[in-house]
């Protein structure tokens, strides 16, 4: 579907607006309402977000849990199935990004400041207040360890997954908008572009305005802390207030520079400055305990994982869950439009198995090394070296434990002023990226490149919601908000695995159809000597060569098929553009259409052809392919110096096997 046809879109705005209008106003009013109930009313604010919270947790912390599970159990059946061949684009396409970039970006997108906020604090808390056991013990240690790595390991990922699985493969395999209503196609068709598409737009903007909210609550708590520590600036809400308006600035600079100018620099950036405090805590602490916890924290993960995934505490029952793992799975819910839509909008190219194991091992691998040697530091400061003074700083105030774990290591300064500058850095990845997924979102999903004001627009949303839920109760608030707002988008991931898993079937249908269905046979071909065969063989046609076959063969035989299946009352078009391209489609109605297109392609020449010369010269002696595509992407075959009898049969071909896939799957 292009752009064109999306109903969703206002062609009566100016040229300097690009949205689309429900769900941008209906976003941004509903923010509005918010912002100004959570300041003019700050203690009812605080009672109902109380409350809100209280009734999540007794009520509806079952149906999270299950719903991570299906969420994790979805993706690796994708991943280990036939699926996952499927390409997230053409079949043809290659990824945008190096592994290393793609990795830095989707890394700091997806957790960093929580990373810096809860390294130490949470296998502290969880050491000395255990759900169940005695604290300040062994078990108590290797629990917390334990439940830390369940908080932020698989499971986190694969919330992510889910959502940007399906937004990549809807836009970019089914050219549908880079949007979250694209997910419901395969539910309801053409209705995404009506009120119910514009409501699932609206829940992924608010789950994410409040998920990057939190975030940046989070991290400027942190950033305040260690400022404190450094240069002695006072602790207090005013002052977060005024940080959160600096940092936004920055964000709000890096967003206009847009994906690959800003945002792509700075998670590099961050990538280096993480890898550096992690090697240095490595070093500085415990060396070979830290390299002991790591191996046996993993194995001891993985072993309890289908136990942990379903505890509830029902036998036992407990606050402890509502705080904690209810929290984090309502965080990374929330979190999901935004860094699902942003790990997808990276990740084209790449198949469903590449992507599930990218996504689910890379990050994780990290993510649990930086929780053991953090973790386990502190935890060895406390039960070893008998530094209790850590944890009563932790149990005090959260934000300062990464600091006051910095006091008991060489080079204290140094390493907290790093601390704090990769915070600001994770503040600025998270604000600017929540942003332009908000803006993609919020103007249809369509356009490459939105004005910039509209991007500046939600980033200083964003900031001005976290300091609302700071004046509004602090942390508290902003735990409430972030559950909340993910229980409704729940449901909607839960559909979009549904929708995701009906494409996928039709698509492998596909495959199956084109591979066993029984043709006949093909027009013959004219005999030839073998010296024109190898002449053809190792012949390397020019552009214009390829583009004089074109215009003299195979247009006039897909012009011949779509006269006579317009004889048979079917709609065909044969057409052009000016990128080479040449294609007929015939239309199905509400069945799948046919497509069938020749693409010029270049090559570069062999390098036996290119054995002295010159890059000039070999530009000059690159070869050209015309080249099948079809829906699905390049077919990897050429029908330059084919007959038009030839190019008639393989298009019938293929037409064939098409109408074998929609007999298969009505």
């Amino acid at each position: 579907m292009s752009e064109q046809d999306n109903p969703s879109q206002s062609s009566n705005l100016p040229p300097w607006i690009k949205v689309n209008p429900p769900v941008f106003f209906g976003a941004g009013g509903l923010c509005l309402l918010f912002v100004l109930f959570a300041v003019l009313a700050p203690t009812t604010a605080e009672t109902v977000f109380t409350g809100v919270q209280n009734w999540v947790v007794t009520k509806a912390g079952w149906f999270y849990v299950l719903a991570v599970a299906i969420f994790l159990i979805f993706v690796i059946v994708l991943a280990l199935s036939d699926y996952g061949r499927i390409k997230l684009g053409p079949d043809h396409s290659e990824p945008d990004y190096s592994y290393l970039s793609w990795f830095a970006m989707l890394f700091s997108a997806g957790m960093g400041i929580g990373l810096m906020f809860f390294g130490v604090a949470e296998p502290v808390m969880h050491t000395m207040s255990p759900p169940v056991g005695d604290p300040a013990s062994v078990e108590a240690a290797r629990e917390a360890m334990r439940i830390t790595f369940f908080h932020w390991g698989m499971h986190a990922w694969a919330i992510y997954a889910v959502v940007a699985l399906s937004l990549a493969y809807f836009a970019f395999r089914h050219n549908l908008p880079l949007t979250i209503r694209s997910a419901f196609y395969p539910l309801i068709g053409e209705k995404i572009h009506g009120p119910i598409g514009h409501s699932v737009d609206i829940f992924a903007v608010l789950g994410t305005l409040f998920g990057v909210a939190t975030s940046l609550g989070f991290g400027v708590m942190q950033v305040n802390a260690g400022l404190n520590y450094l240069f002695e600036v006072p602790i207090g809400t005013s002052v977060q207030i005024i940080l959160i308006g600096i940092i936004t600035i920055f964000a709000t600079i890096s967003v206009v520079m847009g994906l690959d100018g800003g945002i792509r620099r700075v998670s590099e950036l961050n990538l280096i400055l993480a890898v550096v405090l992690l090697l240095f805590v490595l070093v500085a602490g415990p060396t070979v305990y830290l390299l002991q916890t790591y191996v046996q924290n993993v194995g001891y993960y993985l072993s309890k994982l289908v136990e942990t995934t379903f505890q509830l505490y029902a036998y036992e029952p407990s606050g402890w869950i509502g705080g904690w793992t209810l929290f984090y799975w309502g965080w990374w819910i929330a979190w999901s439009p935004f860094v699902g839509m942003f790990i997808a909008r990276v990740s084209r190219g790449r198949s469903i198995r590449e992507f599930v194991i990218g996504v689910l091992m890379v990050p994780v691998g990290f993510t649990f090394m930086w929780m053991t040697f953090f973790g386990n530091t502190g935890i060895h400061m406390i039960l070893d070296q008998g530094i209790t003074q850590l944890a009563d700083a932790v149990a005090a105030d959260t934000s300062v434990a990464l600091f006051q774990f910095f006091e008991y290591l060489p080079f204290t300064t140094i390493a907290s002023l790093i601390a704090t500058v990769l915070v600001i850095t994770f503040f600025v990845t998270s604000s600017d990226s929540g942003s332009l997924v908000v803006d993609m979102l919020t103007s249809g999903g369509t356009e490459e490149e939105t004005p910039v004001w509209q991007r500046i627009f939600w980033s200083v949303t964003e900031g001005v919601i976290a300091s609302a839920l700071l004046v509004a109760g602090g942390l508290q608030a902003l735990q409430t908000a972030t559950i909340a707002s993910a229980l409704p988008f729940t449901v909607v991931m839960l559909l979009m695995c549904w929708g995701m898993f009906k494409a996928l079937r039709l698509e492998i249908a596909k495959r199956v159809s084109l591979r066993d269905t029984m043709l006949a046979p093909r027009v013959a071909q004219n005999p030839v000597t073998w010296e024109k065969r190898l002449s053809r063989i190792v012949h390397h046609p020019g552009r214009n060569e390829v583009l004089e076959h074109m215009e003299k063969v195979i247009r006039p035989a897909l012009a011949k098929v779509a006269h006579e299946l317009k004889q048979q009352g079917l709609g065909t078009e044969v057409a052009h553009d000016e990128k080479d391209r040449l294609w007929i489609e015939v239309n199905h109605g509400e069945e799948a259409d046919f497509f069938y297109s020749v693409h010029v392609r270049p090559y570069t020449p062999p390098t036996f052809i290119m054995r002295d010369t010159s890059s000039k010269r070999g530009e000059k002696l690159r070869y050209y392919r015309a080249e099948v595509y079809l829906k699905e992407g390049g077919q990897d075959y050429d029908v330059m110096d084919w007959t038009e009898e030839q190019v008639i049969a393989d298009v019938l071909d293929q037409y064939e096997k098409h109408m074998h896939f929609l007999a298969v799957v009505r």
